[in-house]
């Protein structure tokens, strides 16, 4: 990491230094600075710098341990990932297209101490002196020497990384503003005062459908001062840099607009409402367009920052926007007029000469306690010289600004106080949306009119994925705390609606209410929509086939976090050759016979037309619905389509059509390989083992009704296989959530599709070895027996192994079959001398209970050599098996 020169602001810092067991090498006091501090301290430091990106999901996204995210103000200047190696891109959305939408963001927070503004930021944007977060080690998270601490739920085997993890890309990072680089002096010649406060980061990303447009950051900002902060305001600096950096084009930023959405109007089956988003954008001009068409080369999506947690729930919002420009004339941006605004103050003057760049701390303060809610930037040339609120813009400048420029923006709140050693939180999201930009033409519309140019632009999948941010944050209708408020929501009341009793009668209930959940209950959550659990699952290998266990109590019956119902759909079987999640086949699917519903809404907005229900119908249940009884096994779903849908006979305004939810692949043992074990068995009075009835379980205490099994044949049996039962849901097809799987690799159980140790022991079989004669170089590792290479040419990992950890030189196997559970295997030279000793200790229901191998290393950690060799194995009881093997090197 980079040295640099740093002075150390010592009252009540030497003392949590102590404590946090942080060293410095310190040299003379610095006198030239005391009138500008009680005491200072110069010091040489070697800092942890570290930037590493999140990758999981659509949008690639840089994060550092100094308070800003992006490379553009990386920490120590690298934009090296320190966790992976590989360049950290700034905000590539989405992933692996080239296009950038970010240079840089910071964290910023401003407070009045004693007398005095003091504002700290991981960067200010234009100049070399904002950087006043660094880096440093408490070491809360056992991972002591991680400058970012890297967590993730994808690796439940791993307690280092899975261990409080919540998404399945965490970082981590803690940092502080008591360490001031040399010469960080302001604009106005004043060197940077500490706030002291510590910062610890979080930041979350997803891989599912829903939650890849967007990452979470979860902040925690300590006061570690001895003093008060009163009035503290923080925000979220960004400075966007839109272009595809593919090419030669070094004026991406040239061109950039930003606005602010606080509202938008959404529709709830014909029910609409107002949700109050508070979503600050930054997008291209005109998305690039290639001649009249959008391409690879142009982006036309969008980036935005959602405020998603605050310390309280009413405090104040603002955001502005400015160019910074180092011609005072051409530094800009809005501005409310003297007397205007909510603190009918005097118009400020920044003392520089221009009107955007907020210098010095008290103007920063200013910008994050402003209060104002700049108009969009496109609206720029539109203000007037009369305009009652805004103050008239250079009209050098205006139009210029508002066809696009390099813009950047603060979202901010407050105010909140923090007591001494007092801890608040704030959380947002970093939300990308597509094809904001859809028609190649739009630009014309600017600067002259504005009006049209928005209603060109589609921020609804921005806004869909916001929506989806916060919920995962906060999961609505969730009392997580289970203090009995489960969040806010409002009642739908349809103006009628078809419904059948329990005696089967249909009629129109005209007082039918639904109700929608829209926040949640201020805790956060931090966990979105998954998969129902993975089956419980058993394997039993024999001689060309593996029999396949599971039971699916827990992934039947989970419910859906968002929806809370059990949304369970099927199963499905995998067999792969190893781990990787790429690797696996699909061998065989269940999933229930259902039928996602579309019905004709005369309230669809903009127009009427067919809509979804939130969940598929059973045939069953569309049999009563539809069909002359529930009993009518002639009615048919697929018999409605879009252009020949079912009219109610009764109510001819109520018109549907059906569509399959999945292959409806339903029939144990017909279209399906898949069987119940036991076919008749009822469903279970109870869904817990230990209160049902005994004829209810399996002789191992499991549920009969959820007992399922499948033979996956014809396999080879001198190779190892892995197989794996996945569970997936019905997803949310009326929200466009997709239905999500278990992981394939997840759980997955290794064996040969050999003698189990049952069988061993029922048939007495003899133990015996493969290879033998065993040839050094018979190709078994590139066949296949020894691991598994990578084929495929287009791999950077070809030709290598994949499966193993061992060199092709050192990658050698000898097998032992029919073992018993529990024995010791021996291998001895012809002259008596002992070459390697194994352990073989299995329970006798593990599927690798009757295997073992040899990688022909010796007891002396030396490779054997060729030769003739015994071999014995001798159980528990002290039988002893016998037999020969021959080496060939």
């Amino acid at each position: 990491m980079p040295k640099k020169s740093f002075k150390l602001i010592i009252p009540a810092l030497i003392i949590y230094l102590l404590l946090s067991g942080t060293a410095f090498s310190r040299t003379a006091v610095n006198s030239e600075n005391r009138k500008h501090f009680d005491r200072t301290l110069s010091t040489a430091v070697s800092i942890p710098y570290c930037i590493t990106t999140h990758r999981v999901g659509k949008i690639e996204l840089s994060v550092n341990n100094n308070g800003t995210f992006g490379n553009g103000f990386s920490a120590g200047g690298s934009q090296l990932d320190c966790i992976t190696g590989q360049h950290a891109p700034s905000c590539e959305y989405p992933k692996n297209s080239n296009v950038t939408y970010l240079f840089a963001g910071a964290f910023w927070i401003g407070a009045v101490v004693g007398r005095d503004t003091l504002v700290s930021t991981g960067a200010d944007g234009w100049s070399r002196n904002g950087n006043e977060f660094t880096p440093y080690y408490p070491d809360p998270f056992d991972h002591p020497g991680e400058p970012i601490v890297y967590r993730s739920i994808r690796y439940p085997d791993d307690p280092k990384l899975f261990k409080d993890a919540v998404s399945e890309e965490d970082f981590i990072s803690t940092y502080n503003d008591t360490i001031i680089p040399e010469n960080d002096i302001d604009y106005f010649g004043r060197p940077h005062i500490p706030l002291y406060i510590a910062v610890t980061e979080r930041s979350f990303a997803w891989s599912y459908p829903y939650a890849d447009d967007f990452v979470l950051f979860d902040y925690a900002i300590q006061n570690i001062g001895i003093r008060k902060l009163n009035n503290v305001y923080m925000g979220i600096y960004v400075d966007g840099d839109v272009y595809w950096t593919g090419g030669q084009n070094t004026q991406g930023h040239t061109d950039d607009i930003c606005g602010f959405i606080e509202t938008t109007q959404k529709n709830f089956e014909g029910c609409e409402y107002i949700d109050t988003v508070n979503i600050a954008w930054i997008a291209d001009n005109d998305g690039d367009p290639q001649g009249a068409i959008f391409n690879e080369k142009s982006c036309p999506g969008v980036t935005a920052t959602r405020i998603i947690r605050t310390p309280a729930d009413t405090l104040d919002v603002s955001f502005n926007w400015w160019i910074s420009n180092g011609d005072p004339s051409l530094d800009y941006g809005p501005r409310e007029r003297a007397g205007k605004g909510r603190w009918k103050e005097p118009f400020r003057n920044f003392r520089t000469g221009g009107l955007g760049t907020p210098e010095g701390d008290v103007n920063k303060y200013y910008m994050l306690r402003n209060e104002e809610f700049d108009f969009d930037q496109i609206y720029t040339a539109s203000i007037s010289s009369t305009d009652t609120l805004w103050s008239y813009p250079p009209q050098n400048t205006a139009k210029d600004i508002t066809n696009g420029y390099d813009t950047r923006y603060l979202l901010s709140f407050g105010p909140f106080n923090i007591n001494p050693g007092e801890r608040l939180p704030i959380s947002f999201a970093y939300v990308g949306g597509m094809h904001l930009h859809h028609d190649p033409n739009n630009l014309s519309n600017l600067p002259n009119n504005p009006d049209a140019f928005y209603k060109n632009l589609d921020f609804s999948d921005l806004t869909t994925n916001a929506d989806w941010a916060d919920k995962v944050y906060d999961n609505p209708g969730i009392d997580t705390d289970s203090d009995g408020y489960a969040g806010e929501f409002f009642v739908c009341v349809f103006d009628s609606q078809i419904v059948i009793d329990s005696n089967g009668t249909t009629y129109v209930d005209t007082t039918l209410s639904d109700t929608l959940w829209t926040k949640g209950d201020g805790v956060p959550d931090f966990r979105g929509a998954s998969p129902p659990p993975a089956p419980k699952m058993w394997i039993e290998p024999h001689v060309g086939y593996i029999h396949v266990r599971f039971n699916g109590l827990n992934s039947e019956t989970a419910r859906d976090v968002f929806s809370r119902v059990a949304d369970f759909e099927g199963y499905r079987v995998y067999i792969a050759r190893d781990e990787r999640e790429s690797s696996f086949s699909l061998v065989a699917s269940y999933d229930k016979e259902d039928y996602n519903k579309y019905f004709w809404n005369k309230n669809k907005v903009p127009e009427p037309g067919f809509d979804l229900t939130d969940f598929p119908f059973t045939l069953d249940s569309l049999r009563c619905l539809y069909g002359d009884s529930c009993n009518d096994s002639s009615f048919n779903p697929l018999q409605y389509t879009r252009s020949s849908p079912y009219i109610h006979p009764l109510f001819p305004d109520s018109i549907f059509y059906f569509e399959p939810q999945d292959f409806n692949a339903s029939v144990f043992g017909v279209n399906t390989p898949i069987r119940k074990i036991y076919p008749d068995q009822p469903y279970p009075s109870f869904l817990d083992p230990d209160s049902v009835q005994p004829e209810e379980l399996t002789d191992d205490g499991y549920l009969k009704y959820f007992e399922y099994e499948i033979d996956i044949k014809n396999l080879l049996p001198t190779v190892h296989w892995w197989v794996n039962v996945t569970a997936f849901d019905f997803g949310s097809p009326k929200s466009g959530l997709k239905s999500l799987e278990t992981k394939r690799s997840n759980g997955a159980i290794g064996t040969f599709a050999l003698n189990s140790a049952q069988d061993v022991a029922a048939k007495d079989l003899k133990a015996y070895i493969y290879p033998n004669p065993y040839i050094g170089d018979g190709r078994y590792t590139k066949e296949g027996f020894e691991g598994v290479v990578e084929t495929n040419e287009d791999n950077p990992l070809y030709g290598q192994i994949i499966s193993g950890v061992r060199s092709y030189e050192r990658n050698h196997v000898i097998h032992f079959a029919n073992l018993p559970p529990k024995c010791t295997i021996r291998i001895y030279t012809l002259d008596g001398d002992l070459v390697r000793e194994i352990d073989h200790n299995r329970d006798s229901n593990d599927p690798n209970a009757s295997h073992d191998e040899w990688d022909l290393i010796t007891r002396n950690t030396q490779l054997a050599v060729s030769g003739i060799y015994y071999w014995s194995i001798e159980d528990e009881n002290g039988k002893t098996q016998i037999g020969k093997l021959v080496l060939i090197m």
